[in-house]
């Protein structure tokens, strides 16, 4: 690395995942300071942008160019730019792109820090009224391939499992669980930090029908235990 490249940086900054006032005073200066933002999808971060009237060039680094932008990134912190990530919401490199970047990032013995704030898994953990000093966490599952391995994986866990699911498979997920372990309690958060922010619990069956209802809307936390 360069002389230039001791202010340079690559800064991961956590956005909110709903509410934009659940943005830090860090990550605010932080992407006022940047030369560079790069965005899972700069549209979405031209609104939290707007929101708190912040100009920046925006570029787009999603799951599949992370890697062919890693050398663009890394020039310019040579030169001395500072660089912030962030993802459509929460923290980058949890269950969104980031984690290649970060590592090549490393790999070229760049300056990485990160900017703590917002996650759709600790938000869900901090208002389910579960005991999870110890979980698994599996992200998306696959929709595929693998994703009955998975569903047995959680069927045999020893520890309560938290997962993200989309609006298109919570049902197919639920039914999936009420085969598998139809006894389990299971706990869903969606719509956090909106408002209509919501967590029910109940087993599988008991969610698959209440969810039947009405509309279906929103990323899901599903945490089973």
């Amino acid at each position: 690395m360069t002389e230039n490249a001791e202010n340079g940086k690559l800064s991961v900054v956590a956005t909110p995942i709903g509410n934009l006032e659940d943005i830090t005073l860090r990550a605010l200066r932080i992407l006022r300071e940047a030369d560079v933002i790069y965005a899972e999808d700069t549209r979405v971060t031209s609104k939290l942008l707007a929101r708190y009237e912040i100009k920046k060039s925006l570029q787009r680094l999603d799951a599949a160019t992370e890697t062919k932008k890693a050398n663009e990134i890394i020039a310019r912190i040579e030169r001395g730019e500072k660089v912030a990530l962030v993802s459509d919401a929460g923290t980058p490199a949890v269950s969104d792109p980031g984690a290649r970047l970060v590592n090549l990032v490393r790999e070229a013995g760049a300056n990485i820090e990160t900017i703590p704030g917002a996650s759709a898994l600790t938000a869900a953990i901090s208002i389910s009224g579960l005991p999870l000093e110890h979980f698994l966490f599996l992200g998306f599952l696959p929709h595929k391939k693998g994703r009955q391995t998975a569903i047995k994986k959680i069927a045999s866990s020893e520890v309560p499992v938290v997962l993200y699911e989309s609006t298109h498979r919570i049902i197919k997920l639920l039914s999936e669980l009420e085969q598998a372990v139809p006894q389990a309690n299971v706990t869903i958060a969606r719509e956090l930090t909106k408002l209509h922010e919501e967590v029910i619990s109940g087993t599988p069956l008991t969610l698959l029908e209440r969810l039947k209802k009405g509309e279906i809307r929103g990323e899901f936390v599903v945490i089973i235990s």
